[in-house]
C-alpha cells in the first residue's frame, strides 16, 4: 500500500499538468471559501464541470485540492470578519473573530491552518486504514445488502439532516422519484418525462448539484447583493505566528479534534458541521477554563478547525467504499467520478487500485499545498471578503450555466440545472433541507436496481431480506432511526415522570 502510495505522489509530482493543476485548485479553493456565502459544495459544484474533460487522475486531483484547501479557507472570513465562509466554520468564529479584535487575527489564522493540516493529515490515515477494510467486506455484499445499505443511507442521511427527520425523508423521496426519471433500464419505457425531450435523458448529477448547491444561493443571496454589512469591519492582521511553544502545546487538543472529526464524518450525513460542533463541546468539557470559551482561546479554534478538516477524510470513506456520500460535498464529488466512468463502491477498489492510491496521493498533496499557499497567501487572501457581493453573484451564475452546458453541450441540462436552482430556493425558503434531494438521485438507482435483482433472485418473495442477516440488521437500523424522532419524546416524558415521583420520595 506505501508502495503505491507513493508511486502515485511520485507520478503527480513529475507530471507538471498534475502539480499546476493542484496548485490552481488550492488557490482556488482558499479564494473562494474566503467569500462569505461561497461554501466547499458550492465551490466544487460550479468548478465540477472544468474537471470533465481531465484524465480521472488529474480531475480528482483538482477537486481534492479545491475541497480540502475550500475547508480552510472558509474559517478565513470567519475570523476576520465574524461571517462563517463555510458551514464547518461557524463554530471558528466563535473565537477566532474576537481573537482577531484583540489584535491576534494572525496568529487565529496559523492556528487554523496547522490544526487544519494536522486534522487532514488523521483524516488521511484513517481514509488509508478504514477504507480498504470496508471495501474488502462490502464485496461479499449482494443485491440484497446493497439494498438494505441503500435504504440506510437514505434514512441516515434524512436524519442527519438539518430540521425535521420526516421532512429529510420527503425531500430524499423526491430525489429517488428524480433518479426515476427518464426511459426503464429494464423495460426502455420513459418514465416521468412528460413527454418533454428536456427529462427524456434523465436528470444528471451534475446539473442537479450545480442549480441546488450553486444556483439556488445566488437566487437566495441576490435581494441582499449590495446591502453594506455591519460586520464587515477587518481588523489588522498583526503578526502571523505565535510563540512556538504555545502552538505546540495544542497537540493535545488537535489530536482530540481530529479523531472527533474523523469518526463523525464516517457517520453518512453527519458531515463537519456536527463534528466541530462536538469537537468545540467536548474542548469546553475538557478544559480548565470553560467559561472563557467565545471571547477568544485558543483551543476554540485549534479544536473545531482540526475536527473540520479531519472530517473530509471520514467523509470520503462510505463514498468511496459503499457508493453513499457522507455529506453534500462527496455527494458533488461522486458526480465527477460518474462522469469519467467511476462507479464509487467496493468494485473501485477491486478494479482500480491504482485510482485510489491517486485520491490518498492527491489528498495528501492538497494538504501539503493548503499550507504552504495558506501561509505565504495569508495576508493577501483576507482582501477577498472585500469583492462586492453583487459582482461574485453574477460571477457565480455565469459558472453555474456555462458548467451545465459544458457537460453534455446541451441546453438541456441549462434547464435542468435552472428548475433545481428554483426548487433549492424554495426549500430553502421553506425550510428543508436540500442535500437529501442530491443523496436520493444518487442513491435511487442503486436502491431500485438492487431491489428489482433481490426481488428476482427470490421469486418476488421478501423474505430474501430476512434470510440476509447483514440486510436484516440493516434493515432494523433504519426501521429504529425512523422510529426514534417519534418515540423520543415519550422517552423524554417517562424520564422526567420517574424523576418527579422519586424525587418526591
Amino acid at each position: 500500500m506505501l508502495n503505491d502510495f507513493l508511486s502515485a505522489l511520485g507520478t503527480t509530482l513529475m507530471s507538471p499538468w498534475g502539480l499546476l493543476l493542484a496548485v490552481i485548485g488550492t488557490v482556488l479553493g482558499v479564494v473562494l471559501g474566503a467569500m462569505p456565502g461561497v461554501s466547499s459544495t458550492m465551490a466544487l459544484a460550479i468548478l465540477l464541470p472544468i474537471s470533465f474533460s481531465m484524465d480521472p487522475h488529474l480531475a480528482i486531483l483538482f477537486l481534492l485540492a479545491v475541497f480540502v484547501a475550500s475547508v480552510y479557507g472558509g474559517s478565513i472570513s470567519a475570523i476576520l470578519i465574524n461571517i462563517p465562509g463555510t458551514p464547518g466554520a461557524i463554530v471558528t468564529q466563535l473565537d477566532g473573530y474576537p481573537m482577531a479584535r484583540s489584535g491576534r487575527a494572525g496568529e487565529a489564522l496559523t492556528y487554523a491552518l496547522v490544526s487544519s493540516t494536522l486534522g487532514g493529515l488523521i483524516g488521511l490515515l484513517a481514509l488509508v486504514l478504514v477504507a480498504p477494510m470496508l471495501a474488502a467486506a462490502a464485496m461479499e455484499f449482494r443485491s440484497p445488502e446493497f439494498t438494505a445499505v441503500a435504504v440506510f443511507g437514505l434514512v441516515l442521511l434524512a436524519y442527519a439532516s438539518p430540521g425535521s427527520t420526516i421532512r429529510g425523508m420527503m425531500v430524499g423521496g423526491l430525489g429517488l422519484l428524480c433518479g426515476m426519471v427518464g426511459f426503464d433500464s429494464l423495460t426502455d419505457i420513459p418514465r416521468f418525462t412528460f413527454d418533454s425531450p428536456v427529462l427524456e435523458g434523465g436528470i444528471e448529477l451534475v446539473p442537479l448539484c450545480v442549480g441546488l448547491f450553486g444556483f439556488a444561493e445566488v437566487m437566495k443571496n441576490i435581494g441582499t447583493a449590495g446591502r453594506p454589512s455591519t460586520k464587515s469591519v477587518m481588523p489588522a492582521i498583526g503578526r502571523l505566528w505565535p510563540p512556538m511553544k504555545e502552538l505546540l502545546g495544542q497537540w493535545k487538543t488537535m489530536l482530540r479534534g481530529s479523531f472527533i472529526g474523523a469518526s463523525v464524518g464516517a457517520i453518512p450525513a453527519a458531515g463537519s458541521a456536527i463534528a466541530v460542533a462536538i469537537a468545540y463541546a467536548q474542548e469546553m468539557r475538557f478544559s480548565k477554563r470553560p467559561d472563557e470559551f467565545g471571547k477568544g482561546v485558543t483551543e476554540g479554534v485549534v479544536a473545531p478547525e482540526s475536527a473540520n478538516s479531519s472530517s473530509i477524510g471520514g467523509t470520503l470513506i462510505p463514498m468511496m467504499t459503499l457508493g453513499i456520500p457522507g455529506d453534500a460535498i462527496t455527494a458533488v464529488l461522486m458526480g465527477s467520478l460518474l462522469i469519467h466512468g467511476l462507479r464509487p463502491g467496493p468494485g473501485l477498489f477491486a478494479n482500480n487500485p491504482e485510482f485510489v492510491s491517486g485520491v490518498y496521493s492527491s489528498f495528501f498533496l492538497a494538504l501539503i499545498l493548503t499550507l504552504v499557499i495558506g501561509l505565504l497567501l495569508m495576508r493577501w487572501v483576507a482582501w477577498v471578503t472585500r469583492i462586492p457581493s453583487h459582482i461574485l453573484l453574477v460571477v457565480i451564475a455565469v459558472l453555474c450555466v456555462v458548467g451545465s452546458f459544458a457537460i453534455r453541450n446541451t441546453m438541456s441540462d441549462v434547464y435542468i440545472m435552472l428548475a433545481f436552482g428554483l426548487i433549492g430556493y424554495l426549500l430553502n425558503l421553506f425550510r428543508l433541507p436540500a442535500a437529501p434531494l442530491a443523496f436520493g438521485l444518487i442513491l435511487g438507482p442503486l436502491l431500485e436496481e438492487n431491489l428489482r435483482r433481490s426481488l428476482i433472485l427470490g421469486r418476488g418473495s421478501w423474505d430474501i431480506f430476512i434470510n440476509s442477516p447483514i440486510a436484516l440488521t440493516l434493515l432494523l437500523m433504519s426501521l429504529g432511526a425512523i422510529l426514534l424522532p417519534l418515540v423520543a419524546p415519550w422517552f423524554v416524558r417517562l424520564r422526567d415522570d420517574l424523576r418527579r415521583t422519586y424525587g418526591r420520595r
